[in-house]
C-alpha cells in the first residue's frame, strides 16, 4: 500500500544527510598536476546541511535560490526567491517537493514545474504561523502531487 503524499516531510532523508550522486573513481578524468577542483567537497552522511543560496530547479528549469530552510520537526520546507522570474515572489516549497539534491553542484531539484510553483500561495512570513496557511499551502501542493 502507497503512504499518502505528506508535504512536509523529506521523502527520502537521505537527501540531506549526504544522498548525493557517487561516481565512481574510475569515470573521473585525472587531473593534471597543479590543477585544484574549486568545487566544494560533498557532506558525508549525517552532515548537518544549510541550503542556503543552492539553485532551485523545476522539472523545466530554474526557479530561484534558497532564501532559508527550515527543519523544525513539524515544519519542513524551503523559502525559495525567484528573483525577477516572479517579480521577486517568494515561494514556499514543502520538504515533500524535493526529489533530490546535489550538494556538489549546490542545486534542488523539485518535482514540480515552473508554473505550478508559479501559481503556488506566495510565502507571507506572517501568516506561516498559523496552521490554516500552512494548510493552504499544503493542500496546493498535495494536489499538484495528485495530479504530476
Amino acid at each position: 500500500m502507497m503512504q499518502p503524499f505528506n508535504p512536509w516531510s523529506w521523502r527520502d532523508p537521505a537527501a540531506l544527510a549526504g544522498g548525493y550522486q557517487q561516481t565512481d573513481p574510475d569515470d573521473v578524468p585525472q587531473q593534471r598536476s597543479g590543477d585544484a577542483d574549486d568545487r566544494p567537497d560533498a557532506p558525508g552522511p549525517g552532515t548537518p546541511i544549510d541550503l542556503t543560496g543552492y539553485r532551485v530547479e523545476a522539472t523545466d528549469g530554474r526557479i530561484g535560490s534558497i532564501d532559508e530552510a527550515s527543519e523544525d520537526a513539524d515544519a519542513r520546507y524551503l523559502v525559495v526567491d525567484t528573483g525577477p522570474w516572479i517579480f521577486g515572489k517568494k515561494v514556499l516549497l514543502p520538504a515533500g517537493t524535493v526529489a533530490r539534491v546535489d550538494h556538489l553542484e549546490r542545486v534542488v531539484h523539485v518535482d514540480r514545474t515552473r508554473d505550478q510553483v508559479k501559481e503556488s500561495p506566495a510565502f507571507d512570513p506572517d501568516d506561516f504561523g498559523r496552521a490554516d496557511y500552512r494548510d493552504r499551502v499544503g493542500s496546493y501542493y498535495t494536489e499538484s502531487y495528485r495530479q504530476h
